[in-house]
């Protein structure tokens, strides 16, 4: 067995990590394992400990207690031998350069880096080689900056609210970079404020709160903790009072002749719609999205980590 496979099979090992600053408990004992080739979200509200659990992946912060090992070494050994590479929410490019001379800079920087016409090509930046870093939009420069990171032919990246003040065009370029990259079995961790982008992009969610893990497990598993399923339909003249005793119903919304009905029983719920309102049309039943499971799993995080543990 070669040490590459030693290192690609060792994965992401989290054990008892926590952290504080002063009176602040950013991470209180998470434990968290991550297999090569996966593409996890970090998730949680503001405050929640994504960016220090990121910053301890890093090597950038010191535990107080517990374990970090990337690839089957300590963080500060796995970057240094090229195997991690990261892109945070600081940081800008050198000015007065251009595109290819940056990323050629950076990859003489390493030992065994990526070819930097690859690191361009994956990117979708061979066109904008010659192009100078001050010139670039805020889109193009966000893809030299993870060209920057992949160059180094890292086996894990970690992204850090990587489309962060990027308009919706250049959200969906980056990310249809990201798939292409994660696609040749590269560990890829992001934490994000944007649900829709773990849920389009995830393997696997982990959700946090208050420092600690209460969820984890893939996108369809966390929406499937939250019991609640919507009813959605049309019915000309509809008010709220019509739907409000039927049963399973927890929630009434009418717009027009458009009705949402929430409910933890769709299936008691709808027989006795369809009763009731033989002129209804247009049924839609679709489970809780992840915005309504990531407020529910979050609003008490004891009540959450006991419940989904089980």
């Amino acid at each position: 067995m070669t040490d590459s496979t030693i290192h690609s099979a060792a994965g992401i090992e989290v054990r008892g990590l926590t952290k504080s600053f002063g009176d602040v408990h950013a991470v209180r004992g998470i434990d968290l394992t991550i297999r090569p080739g996966e593409t996890v979200a970090i998730l949680g509200p503001n405050g929640a400990g994504k960016s220090t659990t990121i910053d301890l992946l890093l090597g950038l912060a010191t535990p107080d207690a517990g374990t970090v090992s990337i690839l089957g070494d300590p963080p500060a050994v796995a970057v240094k031998a090229g195997r991690v590479a990261a892109m945070l929410q600081t940081g800008g490019l050198i000015r007065e350069i251009t595109v290819g001379e940056l990323v050629d800079m950076v990859a003489s920087l390493y030992a065994a880096p990526m070819d930097p016409g690859e690191a361009l090509a994956l990117t979708g930046l061979s066109d904008l080689a010659g192009r100078r870093t001050d010139g670039l939009s805020g889109g193009e420069t966000q893809r030299v900056r993870f060209a920057l990171a992949i160059v180094a032919n890292p086996s894990f990246v970690v992204l850090d609210e990587p489309t962060v003040a990027l308009d919706v065009e250049a959200r969906r370029e980056f990310w249809a970079t990201i798939r292409t990259f994660a696609d040749r079995g590269t560990t890829i961790v992001f934490a994000t404020h944007y649900l829709d982008e773990a849920d389009a992009n995830a393997d696997r969610i982990v959700l946090l709160a208050d420092g600690r893990v209460v969820a984890d497990g893939s996108v369809t598993d966390i929406k499937a903790h939250v019991g609640v399923r919507t009813i959605r339909f049309t019915l000309a003249g509809a008010a709220t009072g019509d739907f409000a005793g039927l049963p399973g119903v927890v929630d009434v919304e009418c717009h027009g002749d458009s009705v949402r009905l929430r409910c933890d029983d769709a299936d008691s719920t709808l027989r006795a719609l369809v009763a009731a309102q033989p002129e209804a049309r247009d049924f839609e039943v679709r489970g809780a999205d992840l915005e309504e499971a990531f407020v529910q799993l979050t609003a008490d995080t004891t009540d959450a980590t006991e419940e989904f543990a089980r």
